[in-house]
């Protein structure tokens, strides 16, 4: 800022201000211009099923519709929810990454579910190929 340094020796004007800001990284958020990004574990559960799923958000949690059948690395965004644009002029978007995270220390229920499952997605995919097959 010219002028607003200390006085200069001897009855000398003022010198110059100069003002250092330094950002550090936030322990959630990842900054890209105006947008925000944030990563959030899900439960494979939720990942299969979809469902409501809370979302730190700079001013609290945000409420977001995990839809059915998310993948891990997949992109959800929340429109108006990144930084205030210094213009007044709204806020950026907030961007979801998607983890899913799979199960721990499961029961044998939880277990015996699962390999129903896995019997299901073979089932599926052989009638998949069958139809393949059937469509040369």
């Amino acid at each position: 800022v010219n002028g607003e340094g200390e006085l200069g020796e001897k009855g000398a004007l003022p010198g110059d201000l100069y003002v250092v800001l330094g950002v550090t990284q936030h322990p959630m958020f990842e900054r890209h211009g105006h947008d925000l990004y944030v990563q959030k574990e899900i439960s494979f559960v939720k990942a299969a099923l979809g469902g409501k799923v809370a979302v730190p958000g700079m001013d609290g949690d945000l409420t977001l519709d995990m839809p059915e059948e998310t993948q891990t690395g997949s992109v959800h965004r929340i429109m108006s929810r990144g930084m205030p644009r210094l213009d007044g002029q709204g806020r950026g978007d907030m961007y979801v990454v998607v983890k899913v995270v799979t199960p721990r220390n499961l029961s044998e229920t939880a277990k015996e579910l699962l390999r129903q499952l896995a019997g299901e997605e073979a089932a599926s995919k052989r009638q998949d190929n069958i139809g393949e097959g059937a469509a040369r």
